[in-house]
């Protein structure tokens, strides 16, 4: 095929360079895989049993429907008991069913920007004003 318009330019091919096994190589796009749940079980050594829920559609009736999953992630100090929350890392597997590592979470209420930042400025001169404004009680005899 002739292309003749001065605006298109024909395609140059190029080699394909080749990875393992033969494979062309291709740019490999991944999601990172962090999942967020609850420890069930710390039977295991170095281990913990942490069950993920999401939200999915059903598939029928289209209203979104709790669904559980239980996910085995190292542990390696034993630090988790059952019902802290942790975020699963995805790592290289450790065992057969193991393929997460184990992170602890801060609790929900310190991750929350308005307590982590200090209180504004007239905020802080209103709580000492009407701590000034107060008077002090009578004496008692």
């Amino acid at each position: 095929m002739l292309l003749s318009s001065p605006f298109v330019s024909p395609l140059q091919l190029q080699p394909i360079a080749h990875g393992r096994a033969g494979r062309p190589s291709a740019l490999r796009i991944e999601a990172a895989k962090q999942l967020t749940g609850r420890v069930v079980t710390t039977k295991a050594n170095k281990t913990v049993g942490v069950e993920v829920v999401r939200l999915a559609p059903h598939p029928k009736y289209k209203r979104r429907e709790r669904i559980k999953k239980k996910y085995q992630a190292h542990d390696p100090d034993n630090q988790f008991k059952v019902g802290d929350i942790v975020e699963l890392c995805r790592s290289r597997p450790i065992s057969k069913t193991k393929h997460f590592l184990a992170v602890p979470l801060p609790p929900r209420d310190t991750r929350r920007k308005s307590q982590l930042l200090p209180p504004l400025q007239s905020q802080a001169d209103d709580t000492t004003a009407t701590q000034e404004q107060t008077p002090p009680p009578p004496p008692s005899e």
